[in-house]
């Protein structure tokens, strides 16, 4: 198995986070896997998207912020 899979999903960044769950869906949907495997990799997949989401809500925080700071900044007299 690669890094992916055995990297705590709490410390991946978003990248790793969403090519995690990519090849989650791929092993899913293209194999045919015992009950126990398709649960596994259907709470990994899990984790993994809330993981994405958490971090894209984040940084869509953080660029609201950064909007904000700069439309509360009067405009500079040159």
């Amino acid at each position: 198995m690669t890094d992916n899979h055995t990297q705590d999903i709490h410390t991946m960044n978003f990248e790793t986070a969403f090519n995690a769950l990519q090849e989650n869906v791929a092993k899913l949907e293209g194999e045919d896997l015992p009950l126990e495997t398709a649960l596994m990799l259907f709470e990994r997949g899990h984790a993994l998207a809330k993981r994405c989401a958490a971090l894209l809500e984040e940084a869509e925080l953080k660029v609201r912020m950064l909007t904000s700071d700069v439309s509360d900044t009067p405009p500079t007299e040159e």
